[in-house]
């Protein structure tokens, strides 16, 4: 379901690896529509224009799945869209939404109580909006029959993810090698926010302790060593954390650390040991225990997912 204003880079990362996945397999595992509000071509953000094969309300078709994609800040009433999207979901057919097609899903009343994303820069005010969606800031959420993402290349990962629930890890695998992609991103990794954003109106000490800490992943400082580089005490920083990050320094610090791990684990060959070592453990064990303490898991069952 396209909505003017949509990035056709979503677009394309959401339709493509389906047609990809059918050549691939040798056959028609999918077979792609796209609506749009009414019969006219819907003009996206850069101002080219995709004919739609029919219009919202119609139900050409028996349709399993149907998502949503429009600009990263969706606007308008879309009243005879809304009233269909809950009909759909009446009806069982799962529901996705990419980009600002997330707001569009929540305006209808179908994504409460479900997990979902959207691009990271409106999630408070979506939030405020919708307190009834469990709202995240991962890549993409798959929370039963509710799909959305941030938009943008996380669409891909979202479909090859979805690729490989419906046919199998290994068609996926190609789906992505066929993109040359190094690897599928999964949907528990975090949107990347830029960091003053992130922090929001915190004090200047407080985002120059966070950078402080993102540059010395593989040899952290000690607490006092922070607040001495800052100029202000240990209690003042540990104020700070606690006021607007909910942490003391050293967790939020080690939370880090292991974030790095886990993105390492997932994306090089390294060995187990010499990530630890890149993320400041001085053993394997304090690492695999550290590890699995945060995710779950231990670094090598990483490896293995």
């Amino acid at each position: 379901m396209l909505l003017p204003g949509f990035s056709l880079l979503a677009q394309a990362c959401a339709l493509e690896p389906l047609h990809v996945a059918n050549q691939l397999a040798g056959e028609r595992l999918y077979t792609p529509l796209t609506f749009g509000l009414d019969g006219r071509a819907v003009k996206s953000a850069a101002e080219l224009s995709l004919s739609p094969h029919s219009v919202a309300g119609s139900d050409a078709g028996e349709l399993d799945m149907l998502f949503v994609c429009a600009a990263s800040q969706a606007s308008g009433d879309h009243a005879t869209l809304l009233a269909w999207l809950v009909r759909l979901a009446g009806r069982g057919v799962a529901l996705g939404g990419i980009a600002g097609g997330t707001e569009v899903l929540a305006r209808a009343g179908v994504l409460n109580g479900y997990r979902a994303t959207l691009p990271w820069q409106h999630g408070e005010s979506f939030a405020r909006a919708h307190p009834a969606v469990r709202v995240s800031n991962q890549l993409f959420e798959i929370d039963r029959d509710r799909l959305t993402c941030g938009g943008g290349t996380a669409a891909m990962d979202m479909m090859m993810t979805l690729i490989a629930q419906h046919h199998g890890q290994r068609l996926a695998e190609r789906v992505s090698e066929h993109f040359v992609c190094e690897r599928i991103r999964m949907g528990d990794e975090p949107q990347h926010v830029p960091l003053r954003l992130r922090l929001g109106h915190a004090p200047q000490s407080l985002i120059d302790a966070v950078t402080l800490m993102e540059s010395n992943i593989e040899e952290p400082l000690t607490t006092h060593e922070l607040s001495e580089h800052l100029g202000i005490s240990r209690r003042q920083l540990e104020r700070l954390f606690k006021k607007y990050l909910q942490a003391v320094p050293s967790r939020y610090y080690l939370d880090l650390r292991l974030q790095r791990a886990r993105k390492l684990l997932r994306e090089t060959d390294h060995a187990v040991g010499d990530i630890a070592l890149q993320t400041g453990f001085s053993s394997g064990a304090h690492f695999s225990t550290a590890y699995r303490n945060h995710f779950g898991m231990t670094p090598r069952e990483e490896r293995l997912t």
